[in-house]
């Protein structure tokens, strides 16, 4: 506490802006959530993005405001964790239930089940974050998984495969791109990142009917995230078996 109070009020504040801009993503989360229950899929597909972008920029603001050092006492992480839960996991899921994207009977409910219980170990992995800024198994971006299955109108049966391989995922040490904080070829990735979100809104504007070429722009980034995602991995077993000769 006294340690915080040395830094200048101005950054005291700014750092507790910069919380309150996290947790403005918890009410994005509720107007998914209200959206979709009032049928207005696209809307919360907006509401999406918005909460996307303030999940894409609070971290760098929170590394300028310094709020470890100004609100020692805070724990930003876990805000963090509780609000890209409700906006990547919870809200998305409601979205696919109430899109019909999944049956009304006991299977859906097991499809809907299996998102939320696999992000919840997920999102209490203390190595979900690795040390070189890559996430560790699926990242949990059901929003991204909702957002497709709305724009492209993705039949039950391609929706439920994708729920179950995606959960399954979560659980397979492999390490997924961390689009604002991998270092390698960091700015390539975020300026691929800035035309996959310009893809989003596009797709939205045009819906129902997304033209082709921005569909094919917008899965070319998700390729890229792939392939690069599994160099990632490849290049992190390299290191380990590299340390394991020469220890």
């Amino acid at each position: 506490m006294r340690a915080a109070a040395r830094h200048p009020l101005s950054l005291r504040l700014a750092g507790a802006a910069v919380h309150a801009y996290t947790a403005l993503g918890s009410v994005l989360a509720l107007l998914v959530v209200l959206a979709a229950l009032e049928g207005e899929a696209v809307t919360a597909l907006w509401l999406g993005l918005a909460a996307l972008w303030i999940d894409g920029t609070d971290g760098m603001l929170a590394r300028r405001a310094r709020v470890k050092e100004t609100i020692p006492w805070f724990d930003g992480a876990l805000l963090d964790n509780i609000v890209d839960y409700l906006t990547y996991v919870f809200a998305p899921v409601v979205l696919l239930w109430t899109t019909g994207a999944l049956t009304h009977d006991w299977r859906g409910w097991v499809l809907a089940a299996l998102p939320l219980l696999a992000s919840s170990y997920q999102f209490c992995r203390v190595d979900a974050k690795t040390d070189d800024h890559t996430f560790l198994g699926f990242p949990s971006y059901w929003n991204v998984v909702a957002f497709y299955v709305v724009v492209l109108d993705l039949p039950q049966p391609v929706v439920a495969a994708a729920l179950v391989v995606f959960s399954v995922l979560v659980f397979v040490p492999v390490r997924y791109l961390y689009p604002s904080r991998t270092e390698a070829l960091w700015p390539v990735s975020m300026g691929l990142t800035v035309v996959w979100l310009v893809t989003y809104a596009v797709l939205l504007l045009q819906y129902p009917d997304p033209h082709p070429v921005v569909v094919a722009l917008s899965f070319a980034y998700v390729v890229y995230y792939l392939a690069f995602s599994g160099w990632l991995t490849a290049r992190a077993a390299h290191r380990r078996r590299r340390a394991a000769r020469s220890a």
